[in-house]
């Protein structure tokens, strides 16, 4: 038995912007989920490398996420065009401009979207599956709760629907099943995981967090963030509060997730869900799986 997606688990691994790399991608593919990678920071010369690493260490099928903010999405088509993948998954926008281009190399694409109107629309465009991602999750949010905007969205449209936002166990891939979800994407829970190649800081800090240990910082700049309460967030969220220009809120937090990556848990901007209130241990790709789908 395997997916629409050819997985064996109906599980997608959130694109986690700089982080999810091949460790961690190919870890996920290989306990039967969908491992996806990131291309926030690649050329094309080093998504071609990320992937040859992705398909050295696994057999299983993976995807590639198109954050569609960044500046270089039009050089990365091309090249996975050429070169075609099992899934691309996108986010921060439409993928109207190469959906069907994907579509004929033999790509699945799956569109992560924020709420009905934007499910409606990937629908008309003839995506193979949208991820409706509630407002808990970890990085770049929209408005809507998964428990409010999952079972509005399976409603609203005639697509596979993933659930993603505040799942990290057996108890959110039921819950998500519920709501009419065919599967779940997580993201948050890879934080803790051995492979994922974060900083050990940055792992400590997501087992360490409570349930209200995560803030919201970018609504002034029109792009909302929930990452982990810290000082880089509290001078932000200050100077947003006194009307700072959208220039010096930027100087703040430009560059940060990097910072935290590298294990700089005070000035840097570390990305995680609300969920992370619930994670407790570091722990093996497979074990995480395991939590997720029982045998």
């Amino acid at each position: 038995m395997t997916t629409q997606l050819g997985t064996r688990l109906p599980l997608i691994q959130g694109a986690l912007a700089q982080i999810s790399l091949p460790p961690l991608v190919s870890a996920v593919s290989n306990a039967g989920g969908l491992g996806v990678l990131t291309t926030v920071g690649l050329t094309p010369a080093t998504l071609a490398a990320a992937i040859a690493a992705v398909q050295a260490a696994t057999t299983q099928p993976f995807g590639v996420n198109l954050m569609l903010q960044q500046p270089n999405v039009a050089e990365l088509v091309p090249y996975l065009l050429a070169h075609p993948v099992p899934v691309v998954t996108t986010s921060a926008g439409s993928p109207k401009r190469f959906a069907a281009a994907l579509q004929a190399v033999g790509t699945k694409v799956v569109a992560v979207i924020p709420n009905v109107t934007v499910a409606r629309k990937m629908a008309a465009l003839g995506v193979d599956a949208v991820v409706a991602e509630g407002m808990e999750s970890g990085g770049h949010i929209g408005t809507e709760t998964t428990m409010s905007l999952v079972q509005q969205v399976t409603a609203a449209v005639d697509l596979p629907v993933y659930a993603a936002g505040g799942i990290c166990d057996a108890r959110g891939v039921a819950a998500a099943t519920a709501l009419g979800a065919v599967g779940v994407q997580v993201g948050t829970a890879w934080l803790a995981a051995e492979e994922t190649p974060i900083s050990p800081a940055y792992k400590a800090a997501v087992v360490a967090a409570g349930d209200t240990g995560t803030v919201v910082t970018g609504r002034r700049l029109g792009d909302a963030v929930r990452s982990l309460a810290n000082p880089l967030t509290a001078e932000y969220l200050a100077a947003e509060a006194d009307g700072a220009s959208v220039a010096s809120l930027h100087q703040i937090v430009d560059g940060s997730l990097t910072r935290a990556i590298a294990g700089d848990v005070e000035r840097g901007t570390l990305m995680a869900g609300q969920i992370a209130g619930a994670i407790t241990a570091i722990e093996p790709v497979k074990a995480i799986v395991a939590r997720l789908f029982p045998a």
